[in-house]
């Protein structure tokens, strides 16, 4: 029997819990993302900057967004023009995520203009943080994230 860990909202680890899965899906799509870095909290952010000038934004709240990247940097809110969201949930498999991206750049499959809400950040003990400690169980052993 496992017993169920509930991570505290707003401790280091609940902030940095993100970046395990995030890690995953920037080693997917290699040598196409340029820099990556996390946003602000409330909801949690992050952003991947792409070679061709665009960005990949993930939140808690809607997932995947693409578009061309008119601002953003380490600690603030980066802001898009052109937005598609991938579509697939909030956390799609990282192995996913780039055939999820070459529809929104193409603008199809389940991609969309359209934001999608799969949760509220305000949500605690929804679930979503247990889904997030699969990445950092998988990552277990690795090195620690330090983009944060």
């Amino acid at each position: 029997m496992v017993a169920v860990r509930y991570v505290e909202p707003y401790t280091d680890e609940w902030l940095t819990q993100p970046a395990f899965y995030l890690l995953q899906v920037v080693e997917t799509l290699g040598v196409d993302v340029v820099d990556w870095w996390a946003g602000p909290f409330d909801p949690r952010e992050a952003t991947l900057r792409m070679v061709d000038g665009n960005a990949l934004v993930w939140d808690e709240e809607s997932g995947w967004r693409l578009g061309r990247l008119i601002a953003g940097e380490r600690g603030l809110r980066s802001v898009l023009t052109d937005v598609r969201y991938l579509g697939g949930g909030l956390l799609p498999r990282p192995d996913r995520v780039p055939e999820a991206l070459a529809d929104a750049r193409r603008g199809i499959g389940g991609s969309t203009a359209f934001r999608p809400c799969y949760r509220s950040y305000r949500h605690r003990r929804d679930g979503f943080d247990m889904a997030l400690s699969e990445y950092v169980l998988s990552s277990a052993g690795a090195m620690a994230p330090v983009r944060m």
